[in-house]
């Protein structure tokens, strides 16, 4: 039997080894997310074949969101964070590290122009102190502040982590989504009907703090996203426009002639 060095020199490369134990690992075939091979749009990263693009309208907002994100949301098209940015012009995103704040989320934080709430539920006694409701919001406004939900983008099991693992969010209030609303998010299957996607949180904030124009606008646009994508991973075009599709359009020429 051949030692390791009489061995041809593809063979390291093939199995290559552990740095822990030395052991030999079995070979790695190079990774492919799903979708990959579908040409999507550089724009808006949804298929070509129903892009978003045409239907982006800015809308403005008393309130501001701020996205704490998962790094692995990041790279999934199906996420729904980054369509608050495509409407709400004052939109920041942040990646979340378990270790250290992001250093330009940690600086805002401290800023006395902004009144930020932490978006989650109120589902365990040990921040009930910290539990505030859509009023302290109103409140905000009147103190000539600028409302803030930071809303914590990723699955419900990384949300709580987050959650939890986020010492520089102790701090601040907890402001729990109260609503009627039931998810209409067609991509990823919830738990619960009442578990609403990150941009359907958003909307309904929006709706509650009295930005009813962007909660609108961005609404139709989530519409859109859903319908679109949905019908594209059946290589179906969408030939007619939505209702939604329509009143974005029709926002648009607002604008042109306004």
């Amino acid at each position: 039997m051949p030692d390791a060095t009489s061995l041809p020199p593809e063979h390291d490369a093939l199995t290559d080894r552990d740095p822990a134990t030395g052991h030999p690992r079995p070979p790695r075939r190079e990774f492919k997310a799903r979708g990959s091979f579908v040409k999507r749009c550089e724009g808006c990263n949804l298929p070509e074949l129903n892009c978003l693009c045409p239907y982006q309208v800015k809308a403005e907002s008393d309130a501001q969101v701020w996205l704490l994100t998962h790094s692995i949301e990041h790279y999934k098209p199906t996420n729904t964070g980054r369509l608050i940015g495509d409407v709400l012009t004052n939109t920041r995103v942040f990646t979340w590290y378990r270790t250290a704040p992001d250093e330009a989320l940690a600086a805002l934080l401290q800023d006395p122009r902004y009144a930020p709430f932490v978006i989650f539920p109120d589902d365990q006694p040990d921040y009930a102190d910290r539990v505030v409701d859509i009023d302290a919001v109103h409140a905000a406004k009147q103190q000539a502040r600028i409302p803030v939900f930071i809303i914590l983008d990723g699955t419900w099991r990384q949300a709580r982590r987050m959650f939890r693992k986020s010492p520089y969010l102790d701090a601040l209030p907890v402001l729990p989504l109260r609503t009627e609303r039931e998810t209409r998010y067609r991509l990823r299957k919830p738990a619960s009907k009442a578990h609403l996607c990150t941009a359907e949180v958003a909307i309904e904030l929006l709706r509650q703090s009295g930005d009813e124009t962007a909660a609108s606008v961005l609404d139709d646009y989530f519409d859109v996203f859903n319908d679109s994508y949905a019908e594209s991973r059946y290589y179906r075009k969408i030939e007619e426009p939505t209702a939604a599709m329509q009143r974005l359009l029709e926002r648009q020429r607002a604008e042109e002639h306004g």
